[in-house]
């Protein structure tokens, strides 16, 4: 049955206006990749509002080439500019742009380039692997457990996406099972925060939202812009390249599995999986000294990490229906958008879906290596583009994106009040990560726990009597009590302890 999906996956992924579809998204990923301050999770949430009159194969085919493409283009400024298109590709800055000083331009971005195609090749094997499994193990989840699990990703998001503020994280989650909250209720449909109006009773969409909080802040960042200096492109050295990325095979193969394994944990990012596999290949390396002076084995183990992020984000997506990152939060959205259902049942619902991310991701990762190579000589002359130019189209995009979902003006409306909201938040450094994860898990959380105490008769204990359960409350117990004062200090002081002895 396995080969089967595969083989229709490919005749799908090889249809023409498939396979027209996946190039022009990743260029268009890989463009607004390399543009200093367009997000990942921007593109792929205007994406989203524009695929929505597509069939099914040809949106989702296309989502994962901008996927794929936004996080791989950052490199690019990375090298040339010192400033990572996206925060995936900051680890990549760090001996990229030295490389670039030293005339090897081109060289950093064909190692770049090739670092995040394999790295992104590997992580779909460990989709195709680990996704079974991780379903097998939700199968055993009732009510109880999945408003632990809701909790947990909201939880564990404000912990890891607050820069170091865990209470703004977590505060900026509730919001956002708040605002999950507003429509009709999933038990007894009894309308909540809706204030009579019929446009509120229906619940509030996660596209326009998601556009709001992520590509209408750009609109109202730009007259921040300041010019950079951008150094001239210099041959790709192919050759070289290869030979390089021979010698760090070892090197490529552990930053891809650090790589996946932090894009399952909800909420961390590729950025965070770039930085772990940069310092895992420093710390292991022979002349730890070179790194941060242009050592091209940092560039290789910041690419492959950051774009295996990719492939392990999706792995919790597809069997648990919880996101590892936020543009993974956008493909959940994006997915029952178009009628997909991801979680523990998915294997048995639709067994397929599993095999078409799969071969999408592979091609995806192959058609970005190709394409980014033939722009990279074009690189210079895009990254001249000043970004009030690139205003308005974001602005129509955000517009169309948000009016197709359902064709209501209101969504348009809600669009602009949540893109002021999405600025203020930024404004006082509250995160947008966990407020779109909190919108996200909100219905299954609320549905869930419902749910669980009515088949409890009102009790709680079931929470801390189920082995999963009680295993979700000790991890998010531990994960709030290690945030207060008298617990960091406590860890202060071993950390002081271990240095004197």
């Amino acid at each position: 049955m396995a080969l089967q999906y595969l083989l229709q996956a490919l005749q799908s992924a090889f249809s023409p206006i498939n396979l027209l579809t996946l190039i022009i998204s990743v260029t268009f990923g890989l463009i607004v990749g390399m543009l200093p301050g367009l997000t990942s999770t921007m593109a792929v949430a205007l994406l989203t509002g524009l695929t929505f009159s597509l069939s099914k194969e040809t949106a989702i085919i296309s989502l994962m080439g901008v996927y794929v493409g936004s996080i791989s283009g950052g490199c690019q400024s990375a090298i040339l500019l010192n400033i990572p298109g996206t925060p995936a590709s900051a680890a990549t800055a760090m001996d990229g742009y030295p490389l670039n000083k030293q005339g090897k331009a081109g060289l950093a971005i064909f190692l770049a380039t090739a670092a995040s195609a394999l790295g992104t090749i590997i992580s779909v094997i460990c989709v195709l692997s680990l996704t079974p499994f991780l379903s097998g193990i939700g199968l055993k989840f009732q009510s109880y457990e999945y408003f632990l699990l809701a909790l947990f990703g909201v939880i564990i998001c404000g912990n890891l996406a607050s820069n170091g503020d865990a209470l703004k994280g977590w505060i900026a989650g509730l919001v956002g099972l708040l605002i999950a909250m507003v429509g009709l209720d999933t038990i007894g449909a009894y309308p909540r925060f809706s204030f009579g109006m019929l446009n509120l009773k229906a619940g509030l969409q996660l596209i326009p939202l998601m556009i709001a909080l992520f590509g209408f802040p750009e609109i109202l960042k730009v007259f921040r812009k300041s010019q950079e200096q951008i150094s001239g492109m210099t041959p790709l050295n192919i050759k070289e390249g290869i030979a390089i990325l021979k010698k760090n095979i070892v090197n490529i193969i552990r930053s891809a599995l650090i790589g996946v394994f932090v894009g399952i944990v909800p909420g961390v990012g590729e950025d965070v999986g770039g930085w772990l596999s940069y310092w895992a290949t420093k710390s292991t390396s022979k002349k730890p000294e070179g790194f941060g002076k242009g050592e091209p084995a940092g560039v290789i183990a910041a690419e492959t990490g950051n774009n295996s992020c990719i492939g392990g984000a999706i792995i919790p997506v597809l069997s648990l229906a919880v996101p590892g990152s936020t543009s993974a939060a956008v493909l959940l959205a994006a997915f029952y958008l178009h009628g997909y259902r991801p979680g523990p049942l998915l294997m048995t619902d639709s067994p397929n879906f599993l095999y078409e991310i799969s071969i999408y991701l592979l091609l995806a990762s192959i058609v970005m290596f190709i394409v980014a190579l033939v722009v990279a000589r074009f690189t210079v002359k895009i990254l001249s583009l000043k970004k009030e130019t690139l205003i308005p189209i974001i602005f129509v995009f955000c517009i169309i994106g948000s009016f197709l979902v359902r064709g209501n003006y209101f969504d348009i409306k809600l669009m602009f009040v949540f893109g002021f909201i999405g600025f203020l938040l930024m404004y006082v450094k509250l995160p947008a990560a966990p407020l779109l994860l909190g919108m996200v898990l909100g219905t299954m959380g609320d549905s869930n726990l419902r749910r669980a105490l009515k088949l409890s008769g009102g009790s709680i204990v079931p929470f801390f009597t189920r082995p999963i359960s009680l295993f979700f409350v000790i991890v998010i117990l531990f994960l709030i009590l290690s945030q207060f004062g008298i617990f960091k200090k406590l860890f202060k002081k071993k950390e002081k302890n271990e240095a004197v002895n």
